[in-house]
């Protein structure tokens, strides 16, 4: 009895050693393995197997980029300013032997290899182009880092300058001036607005009068077509009435002399003739010598009848 209960335990710990030697290894992540204290392989991805007290693991091992931000660290430029800098690294471990191997504590050595690295480009470099270089710094310091973790088997891929920190001091001689700046410029937008207003407005008041002349141009040419058109209607009127006139006359004598009248009658409707052509405007009248002797001789007849009319 007591012999099948010491082979049943004996069998339990088998199946649980057998069961501890086996390995699964997930995606993206890696196993350095030892065979006593020394380094035996890198698992990948998949099923394994280790021999039991002999091999172990040594270290699990994550392949994804990873991120760490370190506490700013205080910095001095060329100009002799004191800043912080904190700064964010992303790396990934393309090695997993040499990550285990390498270097005892890998990201307090990549932070101490960042601060330095950090305050040798920033020494080099003065407060202005410290604030306006950023894109370059990132790439100096991601570029010495990369070559310093090689044999680390860690791969730099970015670095970034999260925050910078100047002196108190500083930030507020940054701030006045920007202030001042930002004054200047809306100066300059407001007296630019200003002048492009004035400009508009006497572009406005030019092609205002160019208008304004234009219609007086166009109402003085219609009032002289008009005066001139009725000037023109106006005289045309006054020839036809002349015309008319003048026709009516000649049917008139036409008219007496088919009725057989005498040279005293038709000389009196020459004169009657005449007088209508003058209309009472006409200063001077030249009338023919024949139409003279009649005339006077009419006047003669009419003192005579006046003078018998006088002795009754």
């Amino acid at each position: 009895m007591l012999g099948t209960i010491l082979g049943l335990i004996l069998l339990i710990l088998v199946v649980g050693i057998l069961i501890s030697c086996v390995k699964v290894v997930k995606q993206a992540q890696a196993m350095v393995v030892e065979r006593l204290g020394a380094y035996q392989a890198t698992w990948g991805t998949g099923l394994h197997f280790k021999i039991p007290i002999i091999d172990r693991v040594a270290r699990r091992v994550d392949l994804k980029e990873q991120v760490v931000d370190f506490a700013p660290q205080p910095v001095i430029t060329k100009d002799n300013v004191t800043m912080r800098i904190d700064t964010v690294v992303f790396y990934q471990i393309t090695d997993p032997k040499m990550f285990c191997y390498g270097v005892a504590n890998p990201i307090m050595a990549i932070e101490n290899l960042t601060a330095t690295t950090l305050r040798n480009i920033i020494g080099d470099l003065e407060l202005d182009q410290t604030l306006t270089s950023r894109e370059t710094i990132n790439t100096k310091m991601r570029a010495s880092l990369d070559v310093a973790t090689d044999p680390w088997g860690i791969r730099v891929t970015r670095v970034e300058l999260k925050n910078i920190i100047p002196p108190a001091a500083i930030q507020d001689a940054m701030e006045k001036q920007m202030k001042a700046e930002r004054e200047r410029r809306e100066a300059i937008l407001r007296a630019e607005g200003e002048k492009k207003s004035t400009v508009l407005v006497a572009e406005g008041h030019k092609e205002s009068a160019i208008l304004n002349a234009e219609a007086d141009k166009q109402a003085a040419i219609l009032r002289a077509e008009a005066e001139k058109e009725a000037t023109i209607r106006e005289a045309e009127g006054q020839a036809e009435a002349i015309l008319k006139v003048q026709q009516a006359t000649a049917d008139g004598i036409r008219f007496l002399k088919e009725a057989g009248a005498d040279e005293a009658v038709l000389t009196m409707k020459s004169l009657e003739a005449f007088e209508k052509a003058a209309d009472g405007k006409a200063t001077k009248i030249i009338i023919p010598s024949e139409i003279q002797g009649i005339a006077g001789l009419v006047k003669s007849l009419a003192e005579v009848g006046a003078s018998g009319e006088e002795t009754k």
